[in-house]
């Protein structure tokens, strides 16, 4: 008898590690470094195109992706442009696509993530490479667009990051005087106007590794995005996105003493804040 209750408890262990593990293949096996009940991550990592699920993607409907902004739930995104590509399971902080876009003869293949806090509600949305995020200002027919959702070009603040924050810093207690009152000043703009999509983008310089600028990017963006709204900028029309490296302004030689460089690179360090719909 006893044998038998040993052999019973036994057959339910392995069976619940058994759901255990089906459980845990269910969520994603890439997540991003440190998310925190925010939604701010270290380190933003996409998965490897060889994991998706859905096999080859989809072409997303782009109206359906202007939709999608802070606050976002996850039936909502099933909804707006499915479940997500890769394996990931329900309760899992992130989801990851593989979107593709016509542009003209080609076409363009992009991955896009979601980034849910702790009650799994979406914050922060990040492409890959940052420069998709054009792809909405293209319409169904291939024909660019000047808008990602209305006509007529953004309006462009360009802030440096120097004056923003210290050099390779990203938190609020960050933000030089110089900063804040150049926030406050697009703040103002913004409160009250009609602007539809406020895209906040984060750049860095060379210096270091891609991944440890792509983070840092993501966060001063964020970062700003806060400051924005702490401002009375309506949340629901701020997106904040990292563009790390990937798009400077200025090149600058390698055989630079490393002073000599981080200042010939500073007009790479710095934030911009697009504004579609500004009256």
């Amino acid at each position: 008898m006893v044998i038998r209750n040993s052999s019973t408890r036994a057959a339910r262990f392995a069976l619940g590690a058994l759901i255990a593990v089906i459980a845990l293949t269910a969520c994603t096996r890439h997540v991003s470094r440190g998310i925190a009940p925010d939604a701010r991550a270290d380190e933003v990592i996409f998965p490897s195109i060889d994991e998706i699920v859905l096999k080859e993607g989809t072409f997303p409907n782009r109206d359906s992706l202007r939709q999608i902004g802070p606050g976002v739930t996850k039936d909502q995104l099933y909804h707006l442009i499915g479940r997500p590509h890769f394996r990931e399971g329900y309760s899992a902080r992130e989801w990851d696509y593989l979107f593709h876009f016509r542009q003209g003869d080609r076409i363009v293949s992009c991955q896009y993530k979601v980034i849910f806090d702790r009650s799994y509600h979406g914050q922060d949305f990040y492409w890959e490479p940052a420069a998709c995020l054009d792809s909405l200002k293209t319409e169904a027919t291939g024909a660019t667009s000047a808008a990602p959702a209305i006509a007529g070009e953004p309006k462009r603040f360009q802030l440096s990051a120097d004056a923003l924050f210290a050099f390779a810093r990203s938190d609020p207690q960050d933000i030089q005087p110089q900063g804040r009152a150049e926030l406050a000043a697009i703040a103002s703009q913004l409160k009250g106007s009609k602007a539809t999509i406020v895209q906040v983008i984060g750049h860095t310089d060379r210096i270091g590794s891609e991944a440890a600028n792509l983070a840092l990017s993501q966060r001063r963006a964020q970062t700003v995005r806060a400051l924005l709204i702490q401002e009375g900028v309506a949340a629901d029309s701020l997106k904040a996105q990292g563009a790390g490296e990937s798009e400077p302004l200025q090149q600058c030689a390698d055989a630079l003493p490393k002073d000599e460089l981080v200042d010939c690179l500073q007009p790479n360090r710095r934030v911009e804040v697009l504004a579609w719909g500004l009256q």
